[in-house]
């Protein structure tokens, strides 16, 4: 197996226009708007080598059905969106070779997607136009029908990575981890080895940590995560992603902004957490670089 990074995540929103000043006034740097060639619209916030995926339905008849071997990302958002709100739906790691993730994820039982490659246009920060492409490869782990994962793999890395995107006004300066929820976080330690290429390592009873080349993936069970981060877990069967965790180069810079923001935070031994209700669904946690 080959450890995969973390290589973005998705918040499904209803206004991505409001999404995005949400985290403008939290102190990122949000690009402009895109559209995907079936019925959703995104903007992003990126980190070196990982972002965040702020999504909107925005021609909910132009989305495709899933198909017998073929994943909708549409309608899967779509139907997160009307299930349970807003909120972090997918996780995304690093891909390398999109048919070999397939060929790993299908004999393990966790696949049987078909690999789909497709480009949009995309905007430098001076404006001009640029082509960006992608191949995915879909997972799916059979018990968590609220969370999606696939593998993606940057066909046009120089079009897409911005460093001018990557400077924001909180401090951040990338991803220290995701973290997972389940009831039985065991029961998808096996799903988790072999998605994140890296066998996650038992930390205390009901919590497992996957190290990854980019970033943590925290696997711990609901009350768990509800005494980490003061905030109650995503609800409903299986895995949910229920928090982003962002590396600060100055935790109090990062402290002044979210208070002049004026949403509500928590403090959490040094961490600054900020929860769903706040932040569309999603749980924010900011915590000192290493």
């Amino acid at each position: 197996m080959v450890a995969r990074g973390l290589d973005h995540v998705v918040h499904v929103v209803r206004d991505l226009d409001a999404a995005g000043e949400l985290y403008d006034m939290l102190g990122f740097t949000v690009g402009t708007r895109n559209r995907h060639p079936w019925g959703t619209d995104n903007r992003l916030v990126q980190t070196p080598g990982f972002f965040v995926e702020l999504l909107e339905i925005s021609e909910p008849d132009a989305i495709p059905p899933h198909g017998e071997t073929a994943f909708s990302f549409g309608a899967f958002n779509r139907d997160f969106l009307a299930d349970v709100g807003p909120g972090l739906s997918m996780l995304v790691l690093e891909g390398s070779d999109p048919a070999a993730d397939k060929l790993e994820f299908d004999t393990a039982g966790i696949g049987g997607f078909d690999v789909f490659d497709f480009s949009r246009q995309g905007k430098r920060p001076d404006g001009s136009d640029v082509e960006v492409a992608f191949s995915l490869a879909f997972a799916r782990d059979a018990a968590s029908p609220h969370a999606g994962f696939f593998t993606c793999l940057q066909r046009r890395p120089e079009n897409f990575w911005a460093p001018d995107l990557q400077r924001h006004m909180n401090g951040t300066t990338g991803v220290a981890g995701v973290v997972l929820t389940a009831e039985d976080p065991a029961a998808h330690v096996d799903f988790l080895s072999v998605f994140a290429g890296t066998a996650p390592r038992r930390a205390v009873e009901g919590w497992y940590i996957a190290k990854t080349p980019r970033g943590d993936i925290d696997l711990m069970s609901q009350a768990l995560f509800t005494e980490r981060f003061g905030i109650a877990a995503p609800a409903g069967p299986g895995l949910r992603l229920a928090a982003i965790r962002f590396a600060v180069a100055d935790i109090e810079r990062l402290r002044r902004r979210v208070s002049a923001s004026r949403m509500a935070a928590e403090e959490i031994e040094g961490l600054v957490v900020v929860g769903p209700k706040s932040a569309l669904g999603a749980t924010l946690a900011f915590e000192p670089a290493a």
